[in-house]
């Protein structure tokens, strides 16, 4: 860089002290080159961070994906192919040698998103049964018995022992409805009593409320063991045959007299 200085003329006054001694002017000269800063070097783990959160990102989508053609395809989205019209054969070990065997005729609603399942029990051929609409609901782990006969409800905590889960119920409908399972079992006996009424519907659940609104409904709760039951306490006590198992199910409904 070349400084050029201009210096004051001979003769001519000096100017004041507090003015500019000199007046400069600087000339880059051109073979000089200009330097631009340099960028910092990027660190290859930022890079590799980047790469495996973006793979990370990528297998969730995936599975997501996965999860969703699964259970479009898998399970059943239509309504009547999770409506089953079943008819089970079954012997009454009390009344096996004066009946024989004995047919039991009910339709079946399962839905696996909801987790639940919808039972209806028409009046039976040979009497000895009510007729009734039957839900359990695997979320809330209740079972409500609409006894149609008397229009009244009853509540009792889900028994898992006896009622299989929507996925098993279907997949055994299924296997029938093929003809792949011989649909021939036996019976088996539970006793409840009643407890007291319910007075917050709401607190059953959407599914249940549907079915027992503006109808008396009641607690229950099971005996721990069947034991005769009297004429007179007959009476008072109503069965519901039905099935949600590979076995049928007789529920007897007594109420304290």
């Amino acid at each position: 860089m070349v400084k050029i200085t201009f210096q004051q003329v001979a003769g001519q006054k000096p100017e004041k002290e507090n003015d500019a001694d000199k007046a400069e002017i600087l000339i880059p000269c051109p073979h000089e080159e200009l330097v631009l800063p340099l960028r910092p070097k990027r660190s290859p783990l930022s890079g590799l961070c980047c790469l495996t959160f973006g793979l990370v990102v990528f297998m969730c989508v995936l599975v997501l994906a996965s999860i969703c053609v699964y259970r479009y395809y898998s399970i059943p989205q239509e309504p009547e192919d999770n409506m089953f019209h079943c008819r089970v054969l079954y012997e009454d070990p009390i009344y096996a040698p004066l009946r024989g065997r004995q047919e039991l005729e009910e339709n079946v609603g399962i839905y696996l998103e909801d987790n639940y399942e919808q039972i209806n029990v028409p009046v039976p051929h040979f009497g000895g049964s009510d007729p009734a609409d039957i839900i359990h609901d695997f979320h809330r782990g209740l079972t409500a018995y609409h006894d149609i006969a008397l229009d009244k409800c009853y509540i009792i905590e889900l028994n898992t022992s006896i009622v299989m889960p929507p996925r098993n119920l279907w997949e055994l409908l299924v296997n029938v409805k093929r003809g792949t399972y011989l649909p021939q079992t036996y019976l088996v006996h539970e006793e409840m009593v009643v407890t007291g009424r319910v007075r917050n519907m709401r607190q059953l659940g959407a599914f249940i409320y549907r079915m027992c609104r503006g109808k008396d409904t009641y607690r229950l709760k099971r005996r721990g063991s069947r034991r005769r039951i009297d004429k007179r306490e007959a009476r008072n006590c109503h069965t519901i045959r039905h099935f949600e198992n590979t076995f049928v199910v007789e529920t007897v409904i007594c109420e304290e007299a």
